[in-house]
C-alpha cells in the first residue's frame, strides 16, 4: 500500500500534493530556501528525471513531476532525507548565490496608501520611510505575478498591517507596497491587495534573457529613498509570430485564439506559470491526425473560432471535446467538414471555425505546428501574466513548421467517467484538521456534494459554487484566519478553498503560489476535463486513492495511439 504521507522528522513534514507533486513543510523561510536550493541542483544535474519544478513557499518547498513513472513515494524519502540533513544548518549556509550582495532600489515614497500606512502603525509617514528604507528585506520566495518578489525583514510595527480589504482592479507596474507581514514590488501592471506606498523604475522582470527575475529566492534588499522621479517602466512588446514564412493569416481572431504548446518548465521559482493547452489529450490526438510530434503548437479556440487564410499548402484537423458527441463546425471555403476529420489546405484558401455551439473549447492543429517564437522555453500565451503572443488579432501572420506525414482518422475508445464527475485525491489540508465539528467543516468534506460551474471561470481557475443557490455563498467558518495558509507552491488541479464557500479548481494559467487551503487536488488524467466545462454546469468532486489514479493517467497515455489509425487520405468505407 502506498502512503499518504512522511510524517514529521526533525519537524519536516513532506507529504503528496496530488499525483504529481510533493509537497514539504520545513518550518521556516532559511530552511525552504535551502532546500529549494538543492532540490533545484539535483533537477539541473538530471539526478531525478520527472522532476519538472521547484517552488519555495513560506517555509514551504513544492516540487512538481511528471506524473508518468512517477515514484512519489522515493521522491518523498528523498526531499525529507534532504530537508533533515538542512535541518539546523540553514541559518549557516547561504541559501542563494549572491545574497551576500545587498540590492539597493531607489524608492519614491508618494503612494496613495502611505499615510494609512501610517495611521494603522501608529506612526508619522516619514517614520514609515525611515523604517522601510533602513530594514535589510530578504525575498523570501516569488510568485503571485513573474518577478514578484515576497520580501521579509520588515519591522514589527509595519509587518503586522494586513492586506487592503478590498484589493484595487490595477495596480501599476513599479509599485512598492506593504501587506501581510510583506514587502514587494508589483514588476507589471496587475490587481493587487497591498498597500502602494511608493515607486520605482526598476525592471525586475525580463523574459527574454536571464536571470529573468531580479529578486531570486534569497537575495537581500534595499529599498532607498529617492526624491527622484522613476523612469517609466517599458511596457511589455508582443512579439512576431513567425519565425519564417508566414503560413496563416488572421482575417478575424475568433472569440479567444491562443497558440498553446505542452507549457513551460523549471520557470516556476520565477513565478511565471506553467500555460500549455488546457486540454492536453486533444492536443495530443490534433497533432497526431496530421503527423506532428504530441507537443507541437496547436490554436487552443474558445466560444467562437477564427477565419484563417492558408498561405501555402497543409492539413488540418479541429477537435472539440473528444469526449463528446458535440461537434465542432468547420468550414473550408464555404464547404462543411466533418468532425475531426483531416482536411487538406491549400495557398489561399480560408478555414473558419465560427461558433462552437454547445462546446466550450476547440484544438486545431495544422501540419507542421503554429511555429512561433518560443518565450522561456515555451510557444505557450499565458493570460495571467501576457507571456507569449496572447489572442490572436486581425491581420497576425503566424508561421507554421515543417510538415508531417498526416494520419487517417480519430476513433476515441469508450469512455466509462460521466462527463460531470472530476475524480480527486485527498489534499495536503485534508488531514490537517482546522477545528470544526462536521465533516462539512473539514477541508476535504468541504468538497463534497455536488458543485455547478461559475461564469466568472477561465484558463486561471475554475470556480465551483455549490449547486443549490442557497449553499453557495456559505462561509467556511472552521478555517481559521480567513481560510488561508502560508502561501506556498500550487499545482494544477488544486482545489483551492476560499472562505466565501466556493471552491476554485486551478488552470494551466494559475498563479504559482497561493494561501488558500486546498481540500483535494484532480488526478492528472482528469485535467483535460477542466477545459469542457460550460458554466452552469453540473460537478461532483469524487475521491479516488493513488492507485485508482495511477491507473487512469496510463489509460489515458495509451489513448493517443488506439484513437488515432490509418494515413490520410482515409477512403470510405
Amino acid at each position: 500500500m502506498s502512503r499518504s504521507r512522511a510524517g514529521p522528522v526533525g519537524g519536516v513534514e513532506v507529504r503528496p500534493f496530488g499525483d504529481a507533486a510533493v509537497l514539504a513543510d520545513v518550518g521556516d523561510v532559511d530552511a525552504a530556501l535551502l532546500l529549494a536550493r538543492r532540490l533545484d541542483v539535483e533537477r539541473r544535474a538530471g539526478s531525478w528525471p520527472g522532476v519538472q519544478d521547484v517552488v519555495a513557499g513560506l517555509g514551504t518547498v513544492t516540487v512538481t513531476v511528471d506524473p508518468t513513472g512517477a515514484d512519489l513515494d522515493a521522491l518523498v524519502d528523498v526531499v525529507t532525507r534532504l530537508a533533515a540533513e538542512n535541518d539546523g544548518r540553514a541559518g549557516g549556509d547561504d541559501p542563494q548565490d549572491g545574497a551576500g550582495d545587498v540590492l539597493e532600489i531607489a524608492v519614491r515614497f508618494d503612494g496613495p496608501d502611505l499615510d494609512d500606512v501610517a495611521r494603522q502603525a501608529g506612526m508619522s509617514a516619514t517614520k514609515v520611510v525611515d523604517l522601510v528604507g533602513g530594514a535589510e528585506l530578504r525575498v523570501a520566495f516569488v510568485g503571485f505575478a513573474p518577478g514578484f518578489g515576497y520580501l521579509v525583514g520588515l519591522p514589527p510595527p509595519l509587518a503586522a498591517v494586513p492586506r487592503r480589504a478590498r484589493p484595487r482592479p490595477a495596480v501599476p507596474a513599479g509599485s512598492v507596497a506593504i501587506g501581510g507581514g510583506f514587502a514587494g514590488i508589483y514588476p507589471q501592471d496587475t490587481p493587487g491587495g497591498w498597500h502602494l506606498v511608493g515607486r520605482t523604475g526598476e525592471v525586475l522582470f525580463d523574459e527574454s534573457a536571464p536571470p529573468y527575475a531580479v529578486l531570486a529566492p534569497g537575495r537581500r534588499v534595499r529599498l532607498c529613498p529617492s526624491g527622484a522621479e522613476p523612469s517609466p517602466l517599458p511596457a511589455r512588446r508582443r512579439g512576431p509570430l513567425t519565425r519564417a514564412a508566414p503560413a496563416l493569416e488572421v482575417l478575424e481572431p475568433g472569440a479567444c485564439s491562443l497558440v498553446e504548446d505542452a507549457g513551460r518548465r523549471a520557470v516556476a521559482a520565477f513565478g511565471v506559470p506553467r500555460a500549455g493547452t488546457a486540454d492536453e489529450l486533444s492536443r495530443r490526438l490534433a497533432n497526431r491526425l496530421v503527423g506532428n510530434g504530441d507537443d507541437e503548437a496547436v490554436l487552443e479556440i474558445t466560444g467562437r473560432g477564427p477565419r484563417l487564410r492558408a498561405h501555402h499548402d497543409m492539413h488540418a484537423v479541429v477537435i472539440g471535446d473528444p469526449w463528446s458527441d458535440e461537434a465542432v463546425p468547420l468550414v473550408v471555403d464555404g464547404k462543411a467538414v466533418p468532425p475531426a476529420q483531416v482536411v487538406p489546405l491549400h495557398d489561399g484558401q480560408i478555414l473558419e471555425a465560427g461558433s462552437l455551439g454547445g462546446v466550450v473549447r476547440a484544438t486545431l492543429a495544422v501540419s507542421g505546428g503554429m511555429d512561433v517564437p518560443p518565450v522561456l522555453g515555451s510557444r505557450s500565451s499565458d493570460l495571467l501574466c501576457g507571456l507569449g503572443p496572447g489572442p490572436l488579432r486581425v491581420g497576425d501572420m503566424v508561421g507554421v513548421g515543417r510538415a508531417g506525414r498526416p494520419r487517417g482518422a480519430l476513433h476515441m475508445p469508450r469512455d466509462d467517467t460521466p462527463p460531470a464527475v472530476l475524480r480527486v485525491l485527498t489534499g495536503p489540508d485534508a488531514e490537517h484538521e482546522p477545528g470544526g465539528d462536521t465533516a462539512d467543516e473539514h477541508p476535504q468534506g468541504a468538497v463534497a456534494g455536488e458543485w455547478r460551474v461559475a461564469p466568472d471561470s477561465n484558463r486561471v481557475g475554475i470556480r465551483l459554487v455549490r449547486h443549490d443557490d442557497s449553499e453557495e455563498r456559505t462561509p467556511r467558518r472552521s478555517l481559521p484566519a480567513g481560510g488561508t495558509m502560508p502561501s506556498r507552491g500550487m499545482v494544477a488541479g488544486a482545489v483551492q478553498l476560499p472562505p466565501g464557500g466556493e471552491a476554485i479548481v486551478l488552470g494551466p494559467d494559475h498563479a504559482t503560489v497561493g494561501g488558500y487551503r486546498v481540500g483535494a487536488v484532480v488526478i492528472a488524467a482528469d485535467l483535460h476535463r477542466l477545459a469542457h466545462l460550460a458554466p452552469g454546469a453540473p460537478v461532483r468532486l469524487e475521491l479516488v486513492d493513488r492507485a485508482e489514479a495511477g491507473a487512469a493517467w496510463r489509460r489515458l497515455l495509451e489513448v493517443p495511439g488506439r484513437a488515432v489509425e490509418g494515413w490520410f487520405p482515409t477512403q470510405a468505407g
